[in-house]
């Protein structure tokens, strides 16, 4: 087989897939709770460089999405234009999300959209598990990647972070953490208001906020975490 350049189709992209996946990297990847129904074996650390030879492909990544195959779903998220990307695409992709991994990666994509704040909102309120994920993990690639973004856009979150909090669910109280705590450490300005919920959260009387809560402080109060924003500042 030749090697991978921009001119490989969803299908050749699949084929090498098959070819180099391996049994003992499902089972590696089922150890860290992913979902392997469809999955061919083939780690991140293979998925990434591919994705960079063959470049990023709007109506390839549709059909490597459409495949329903793990690894070409991960090479989709990679390798997507967020500029072609429709809302009803990303509502259909939701739809589909069946494990955390898919989840955060197609939430960076997501994140890059001109349309990211109305998915959060509409995704915050939906009671799918792996769709509510995706509200709070594209907040989190969004404090790390919307460089241009406002800081009052992120303070303006905190009360849906703290609304969530007590969802009990294992991927819901993940992301919703997760969320918070790069809020937090975006910048100097957002970190006292983060801080703040953090705290809130950590005196509640719900066990999942407490957790969130207790956890997002330790990280936010972190000698390294405050040194980091003052140079930021």
């Amino acid at each position: 087989m030749p090697l991978p350049d921009p001119s490989w189709t969803a299908d050749a992209i699949v084929a090498h897939l098959r070819a180099i996946g391996t049994a003992e990297n499902r089972a590696g990847m089922a150890r860290f709770g992913i979902n392997t129904a469809t999955a061919l074996g083939v780690g991140n650390s293979d998925l990434r460089p591919l994705a960079r030879k063959v470049k990023c492909n709007h109506e390839r990544a549709l059909v490597l999405w459409d495949s329903g195959i793990r690894e070409a779903r991960l090479m989709a998220a990679f390798t997507g234009e967020p500029k072609k990307v429709t809302i009803d695409q990303c509502r259909r992709w939701a739809g589909n999300f069946d494990s955390w991994e898919i989840v955060d990666s197609v939430s960076d994509l997501f994140a890059d959209t001109p349309f990211w704040r109305e998915l959060v909102d509409e995704f915050a309120a939906d009671e799918r598990e792996f769709v509510r994920r995706t509200a709070f993990a594209m907040l989190a690639w969004a404090a790390v990647h919307l460089k241009k973004e406002p800081d009052a856009t992120f303070v303006s979150y905190l009360p849906l972070v703290e609304a969530h909090a007590g969802d009990p669910r294992n991927f819901v109280r993940k992301a919703v953490n997760w969320a918070l705590r790069q809020i937090g450490k975006r910048s100097m300005g957002l970190h006292g208001p983060a801080l703040a919920v953090a705290e809130r959260l950590a005196q509640s009387t719900d066990k999942t906020a407490r957790w969130i809560g207790k956890d997002a402080v330790k990280e936010l109060s972190d000698v390294k975490t405050l040194e980091r924003l003052a140079r930021k500042a």
